[in-house]
């Protein structure tokens, strides 16, 4: 059995810098963390463990207790800066250059008079932040929801992490039952995503059956899933290395490892290593090939 690691995979500039903010911290036990720093269930654990408070991304209309709130890499509204720091609190903002870019964009488009359309998952915290400063606004996860709207100037944006090709079909569906808008499209799509989704596509055109490394709750990790399954391939979502079973690989003759952008190098490197101690069970010389990049995490 042969493996094949993604050429980028795992964890995005933005997520490092994230994190390296959180390592710089020395008092975490004075700040809360205004959801979830990265979807990841190690990353989240390892906060709690330092002493970091946490407000759940479903509970974030309640007022932190601590003086400080650190903004995770998803990003807020403008309106829910105001009202924090309304509140007397201060601020660490973690927020992604590439959300803050989509924010802008939602924004502009807004004040040139456009009913804006964000392509992406409604209660996905990202979206929340770059709908919570529009008036009139719709989001789009599938073909199911495009309407006509009420406006003749249309702006689409889309969440960061949205695979490029459900942009396209979005973009074409609202393009359709709208024949009569202006239509000003900004592609908010993160450079990062687009890495690594071009690097999957180069996995199934190799590989039998893909590991997908990330959290349960992390949608990019989600969709590479989906693009698996879309393509025809064997696929399998896991956190970390304890979670691979062998007779998963039985016949298979080349698997695909990839993982998603809050995906940490170590659990790559760990499911990688079971993967290759899977392919030494298969046959007496196993494979190893690394399309591209040489490093872990690379984006």
């Amino acid at each position: 059995m042969k493996v094949i690691m993604a050429q980028a995979a795992g964890v995005c500039f933005g997520v490092e810098d994230a994190l390296a903010t959180t390592a710089g911290i020395t008092n975490p036990q004075a700040v809360t963390i205004h959801g979830e720093l990265v979807h990841n269930p190690l990353v989240q654990n390892r906060l709690r463990d330092r002493g970091f408070l946490v407000n759940s991304e479903d509970s974030r209309a309640a007022a932190p207790t601590s003086a400080q709130v650190l903004i995770t890499a998803h990003g807020i509204s403008n309106r829910e800066r105001l009202r924090l720091t309304s509140a007397g609190k201060q601020l660490i903002d973690t927020t992604c250059p590439l959300v803050r870019r989509a924010h802008d964009a939602a924004l502009s488009l807004a004040r040139e008079g456009r009913f804006v359309i964000v392509l992406g998952k409604a209660s996905h915290v990202e979206v929340e932040g770059l709908t919570g400063d529009l008036d009139a606004f719709a989001v789009v996860n599938a073909p199911a929801d495009v309407r006509p709207y009420p406006s003749t100037k249309l702006g689409i944006v889309c969440q960061t992490t949205l695979p490029t090709r459900e942009a396209q079909m979005l973009r074409g569906a609202i393009a359709a039952a709208n024949p009569h808008a202006d239509i000003r499209f900004v592609d908010t799509i993160c450079r990062p995503t687009k890495d690594r989704q071009r690097a999957l596509e180069d996995i199934l055109r190799q590989a039998d059956a893909v590991v997908v490394v990330g959290g349960r709750h992390s949608n990019n990790t989600r969709k590479l899933l989906d693009r698996c399954a879309e393509a025809g391939r064997r696929a399998w979502h896991v956190e970390s290395a304890a979670d691979l079973r062998r007779d998963w690989f039985l016949g298979c003759d080349v698997v695909g490892l990839t993982g998603g952008t809050s995906t940490l190098p170590e659990t790559l490197r760990e499911v990688h290593d079971t993967l290759l101690s899977i392919a030494a069970e298969c046959q007496t010389a196993p494979q190893f090939a690394t399309v591209g990049a040489s490093q872990w995490g690379a984006g």
